[in-house]
């Protein structure tokens, strides 16, 4: 939802204003959008899959964010607060209080909601794959049980990868493997 009182913001501008906000904002070519609230079953499925990027990449250089931490694209003058993301930056592995911003991801993942799944497949998945860092934007659906990955390819670009219960859950960017109900763990949707 846009805010109605604004008009064009710098990113710098941007960042002062987000930094004393009592909402979370995004940040499109100037424009600032003000989030939507979450649902439960949202917050337990990132829940889930922040927990399970965590454990397994407790001790490498690699560093797991989830919902507060900024996305910018700046190709795309963007940032986004993703639902769980993962960056192998040196730069992050000893963050300090005053770290707000990710701009070199290795994976990020987004729960859909019916309100955010447009956003989510349209403009942050050509933001997102605009980043030579990223190898993995996967969409988690919280209305059924279906996780979408698109990983890039090497050579020939980005593959589609749908999975449905019963199917491993495999992130070949962090070399994750899970088992599907961990995902959904606890998130009252039928598997």
């Amino acid at each position: 939802m846009k805010l109605a009182d604004e008009t064009y913001l710098s990113e710098a501008e941007y960042f002062a204003r987000e930094l004393q906000s009592p909402v979370r904002n995004e940040y499109v070519a100037g424009q600032v959008y003000a989030m939507t609230g979450a649902s439960l079953r949202h917050n337990i499925i990132a829940g889930n899959i922040y927990s399970a990027l965590r454990q397994h990449l407790r001790g490498s250089p690699c560093r797991t964010f989830m919902a507060d931490a900024k996305l910018r694209i700046a190709k795309m003058q963007s940032i986004y607060y993703p639902d769980v993301l993962v960056t192998c930056d040196p730069k992050h592995q000893c963050v300090g209080v005053a770290d707000h911003v990710v701009d070199t991801p290795r994976l990020v993942v987004e729960v859909l909601s019916e309100s955010t799944a447009g956003t989510d497949r349209r403009e942050k998945l050509l933001a997102y794959k605009s980043l030579p860092s990223l190898l993995e934007y996967v969409l988690v659906s919280q209305d059924e049980a279906l996780i979408e990955i698109h990983r890039r390819s090497g050579d020939i670009g980005w593959q589609i990868i749908t999975l449905t219960p019963g199917d491993p859950v495999e992130l070949s960017s962090v070399e994750l493997l899970t088992d599907f109900p961990a995902i959904y763990e606890e998130s009252g949707l039928a598997l």
